[in-house]
């Protein structure tokens, strides 16, 4: 599959589901400032910014080509940070998120003139206002975020569209396909197409994706750097725990810190001094599972309160510090994988040195874990067999052969995002040899 030059897709199919959802939403519209104060009382959007989410702002266009970019949370923003530092050269780029958490994080990681911003709701005046005031150049969607009036809006300014490390998981895929033709509706609107493996790729082609326009190019995780460790805290970290056998459970989702603690309840028979370091995937879950774990009779000690690991059980209930947990511990299971969530990224530990352990349900990232697996990177557990696995990597010389092999197999990898960017710039090129491009530039949307 390769992806054909940058020319305005074909006519997309008719969906009847697309149109309905487009006179839905626009009927839905004058409640979107009511939804969002209400949320907004309830703490879960930012004060000061929540207008950005009908499309408002105080910032400025910047002069010259602009490139938007949508990660929608935390980990699709870290793994776009090196193509963010790609693009930044040549055009201004505008990053949008979802969630509070990730606008805050990138907007202390992205590099150096990135805006960072939130999507506007998929409501009619939101999406105009936001169109209307960036004019972006070239639209690029990270993974599988659909919403289909901004999809819709943006092809119909023929700003050119990108949908790049495209994910779909086996849940989605079977929710898309009920749908009708509206996916197909939706992807065949992108110019370009990428995904990080085959599997990914075959997703896509059975929602109705374009095959010339489709194409393999690797994770752009596997792009992205070592997540940044504080050295100081590290040591701090280090020194506070001495010479006691440590464990990661990173990312963990609910009934998987039960499992873990039940695991570490087995290993400290073997290996009393055992500490568990538990990083949820949602620190706001923080207080339950602290709740949970003193009931168990676990001694807990948790990061946001400024403890440092002690007792059984260390709440790393922090957001960007995983690479700090990973540093530390030899040992790593992955969450997200023993309840059926799809799996979370196998790159950073493996980058950063820990044993990789996960469970059954890995297929966010099918491709990759079989690859580890084979290689001897990475061992696949059950809840019974977590216990026994911590306990016999132990031995130095086995924990060793699987992180070198770990460490093979993703650098044996291609650069996605080397690949990623030069779609990136062809389509600027494309769209400053337009004519809709260089309205785009420099005049106001006409409706």
């Amino acid at each position: 599959m390769t992806t054909a030059p940058f020319t305005d897709p074909p006519a997309p199919p008719a969906s009847a589901l697309l149109w309905a959802y487009l006179g839905l939403t626009a009927l839905l519209a004058p409640l979107a400032p009511h939804l969002l104060r209400r949320r907004l009382a309830a703490g879960k959007e930012d004060p000061a910014r929540w207008r950005e989410k009908l499309g408002e702002t105080a910032l400025p266009r910047p002069e010259g080509p602009l490139v938007w970019v949508h990660a929608v949370s935390v980990g699709e923003g870290l793994s776009v940070l090196p193509l963010l530092s790609a693009i930044c050269g040549k055009a201004n780029v505008l990053l949008t998120c979802t969630t509070v958490t990730s606008a805050r994080l990138m907007a202390t990681r992205a590099p150096q003139g990135v805006i960072v911003q939130f999507l506007p709701l998929d409501f009619p005046r939101p999406v105009r206002r936001f169109l209307r005031h960036w004019r972006p150049d070239v639209a690029v969607m990270v993974e599988s975020e659909f919403w289909p009036r901004l999809i819709r809006e943006t092809h119909r300014r023929a700003i050119p569209l990108l949908l790049v490390n495209a994910r779909i998981s086996d849940a989605s895929l079977a929710r898309w396909s009920r749908l009708g033709g509206l996916a197909s509706a939706l992807l065949r609107r992108f110019s370009a197409l990428t995904a990080p493996d085959p599997a990914a790729a075959r997703k896509l082609l059975q929602l109705g994706a374009d095959p010339v326009r489709l194409q393999v190019t690797g994770s752009l995780k596997r792009g992205a750097d070592r997540i940044p460790v504080d050295a100081a805290e590290l040591a701090r970290c280090r020194q506070a725990t001495g010479q006691r056998p440590l464990w990661l459970a990173a990312s963990t989702h609910s009934g998987e810190e039960a499992a873990a603690a039940a695991a570490h309840r087995l290993v400290q028979q073997s290996l009393p001094d055992a500490l568990l370091i538990l990083a949820p995937r949602h620190p706001d879950r923080a207080a339950a599972i602290r709740a949970d774990l003193e009931q168990s009779g676990f001694a807990v000690s948790q990061r946001s309160r400024g403890d440092l690991p002690q007792g059984d059980i260390y709440l790393a209930d922090t957001l960007g510090e995983l690479g700090l947990w990973f540093d530390l511990c030899p040992l790593a299971f992955i969450g997200g994988s023993l309840e059926p969530v799809g799996g979370h990224n196998a790159y950073e530990p493996a980058l950063h040195g820990a044993a990789i352990l996960h469970g059954p349900h890995v297929e966010n990232f099918a491709d990759l874990y079989a690859r580890l697996d084979i290689a001897g990177g990475a061992a696949h557990i059950t809840t019974e067999s977590l216990a026994p696995a911590l306990v016999q990597l132990q031995d130095p010389a086995l924990r060793d052969a699987m992180t070198q092999a770990a460490r093979q197999v993703v650098t044996a990898e291609g650069d996605a995002t080397e690949r990623t960017a030069a779609l990136i710039f062809s389509a600027l090129a494309a769209a400053a040899s337009s004519s809709a491009g260089a309205s785009r530039a420099t005049g106001p949307y006409a409706p």
